[in-house]
């Protein structure tokens, strides 16, 4: 997905290869009290550190319900109301042709991975902004029935709610043209005391590249000095990614298109896609999460050998949008609950299979029964 300035519309098929890295800053050192006990090869005093993967799943057993006293899982990202349209075909260039159907939905690659998260039973922050209109109500209600904790959303006056046109065609891919609005514009220059205070309380933060990059600079690096793992969802915006940014992440999560035009490299095999990532562990980033689509994921540590995962096949796939971010924010959770790599990786391939099923990017989140019983089914 390609993400632009609320006035830019963009469609997410561009390929950009530009590979520039702005220089990075020191974060600052800030403790906090809450415990993961998890173990970690930072150098924070926090004992909720990321992961050097470990882990022991039997010391931390998966909740079935949401646990208060779980560290919870923070998204930080964008909220848009999905306009889906139902297409044999892309237009052509000067074409104008019919669609089947249309229906408006919530998205927007941040509230899907909130809601994913509170689906599967894991106590659930959003931190992100919506317009004073009714794309804004439908992406709260949305949010609110999936569990998520909303002390966080801030409704602006000054720019309309994100929204997204998802041209779905008959094989169930698509194309998906963004305008940024609340998403992109009247964050303030300095996040407030309390939003980065439940960053810092956080068990694991997500990011996605819908919002400014200084948000989450800001956020990045008080997770960081914090000792809270991040992951960064790659889909978005199509420039570089910020080496500041870039430096505070602990997992970085593209999907092959996003490989190739952050490298500047070709992902068509597994090969080329070793040799992408590996130029990633150059520009700093240790631990890279590729999505491959059909062809399931790949976990790569720096050092370390690659894990893969194969798909976990749907009986029919009916819309594509939102597997991605099912897939990040489910293995965001089974990572915080204390899973091992490879448990992570079957979690949310698992979860990605289940959401390739149901048309829309919120509605297609499996809750936590589905996802156990496909895996107990395997």
């Amino acid at each position: 997905m390609t993400f632009s300035a609320s006035q830019n519309w963009i469609i997410n098929t561009k390929n950009n290869n530009n590979n520039n890295i702005i220089p990075q800053q020191q974060p600052t050192k800030t403790p906090s009290p809450t415990p993961l006990h998890l173990t970690s090869n930072s150098k924070s005093s926090r004992t909720n550190q990321f992961p050097s993967f470990s882990i022991n799943s039997s010391k931390t057993p998966t909740p079935k319900t949401h646990n208060p006293n779980n560290p919870p899982l923070v998204v930080v990202g964008s909220a848009n109301a999905d306009i889906y349209v139902e297409i044999d075909r892309l237009p052509k260039e000067g074409e104008t042709i019919s669609a089947k159907t249309g229906q408006t939905l919530a998205g927007g690659k941040g509230a899907n991975q909130a809601v994913c998260g509170g689906k599967l039973s894991y106590p659930t922050y959003f931190l992100g902004q919506v317009g004073e209109d009714a794309h804004g109500n439908l992406i709260t209600e949305a949010l609110k029935d999936g569990g998520v904790h909303l002390d966080h959303l801030n409704t602006v006056s000054n720019a309309p709610t994100g929204h997204a046109i998802v041209m779905l065609q008959g094989d169930g891919q698509n194309s998906i043209i963004i305008v940024g609005g609340a998403n992109m514009s009247c964050w303030p220059e300095t996040l407030s005391d309390e939003d980065l205070e439940i960053v810092k309380n956080a068990g694991i933060v997500l990011l996605q590249r819908e919002i400014p990059d200084s948000v989450n600079i800001q956020v990045a690096k008080a997770a960081r000095s914090a000792g809270v793992p991040v992951i960064l969802d790659t889909g978005g915006m199509e420039g570089p990614i910020p080496g500041e940014l870039l430096t505070h992440v602990d997992i970085l999560s593209p999907n092959e298109t996003e490989l190739a035009r952050l490298t500047g490299m070709p992902t068509e095999s597994f090969e080329q896609i070793s040799q992408a990532v590996a130029k990633c562990h150059e520009m700093g980033a240790k631990k890279v999460l590729v999505k491959l689509g059909m062809k399931g994921s790949a976990l790569f540590v720096e050092g370390e050998e690659p894990i893969r995962q194969p798909v976990i096949s749907a009986k029919k796939v009916l819309d594509t949008t939102g597997a991605g971010d099912t897939f990040t924010a489910a293995f965001s959770v089974a990572l915080v609950e204390g899973k091992s790599k490879k448990e992570c990786l079957r979690f949310a391939a698992a979860a990605a299979s289940l959401c390739v099923q149901v048309k829309g990017a919120i509605p297609s989140m499996p809750d936590r029964e589905a996802v156990l019983k496909l895996l107990q089914s395997l």
